[in-house]
């Protein structure tokens, strides 16, 4: 078995250079490194043969947060919660429009959208496939989407059961 010393004497390649370099711009840009000590260490990245020699150059570089998302608002929360509501009355338009609309700039609406849009076509796909029959599926959609909504304008997600995920 090889210990982690030994793994920093492994030859590096470019694919391993570029990610240190980006974490070195983005230190420079984070005010972390002035231009000359980041002249320095890309010359160091760019010409490192193993990757120990690779580590040395930001292994005094504290990593930056972990970004957290944040907690959905008011006005995104009441948007999902709309986007699963609409389909009440348009079916899968609603919910179509919240997703192209509104969840370009929210990931909260964007998720209880595409959510809503794929629950609604797997029930418009289920009308079509049995021939009308699956109609009275609808007034179980209710029932599902008013749950969806309310969950939503909670601000938690929810998933729909038994549904084709085609929108991401």
């Amino acid at each position: 078995m090889r210990s982690v010393e030994s793994g920093y004497q492994l030859r590096c390649g470019d694919a391993d250079r570029e990610p240190v370099i980006e974490r070195l711009q983005q230190a420079y840009a984070e005010g972390r490194l002035d231009h000359e000590d980041l002249d320095l260490r890309v010359h160091l990245a760019m010409t490192a043969k193993t990757y120990g020699e690779l580590a040395v150059v930001t292994q005094d570089l504290v990593p930056p947060p972990a970004a957290s998302p944040a907690a959905p608002d008011g006005e995104d929360r009441l948007l999902a919660g709309l986007a699963h509501a609409s389909g009440y009355v348009t079916s899968f338009v609603g919910p179509l429009l919240f997703l192209l609309l509104s969840g370009k700039r929210s990931a909260y609406v964007r998720q209880h959208a595409a959510e809503a849009l794929n629950f609604q076509l797997t029930v418009l796909l289920v009308v079509l496939v049995t021939f009308g029959f699956g109609a009275l599926l609808y007034a179980v959609t209710w029932i599902f989407a008013g749950i969806a909504a309310v969950t939503a304008l909670a601000g938690s997600s929810f998933r729909y059961p038994w549904t084709l995920r085609l929108i991401k």
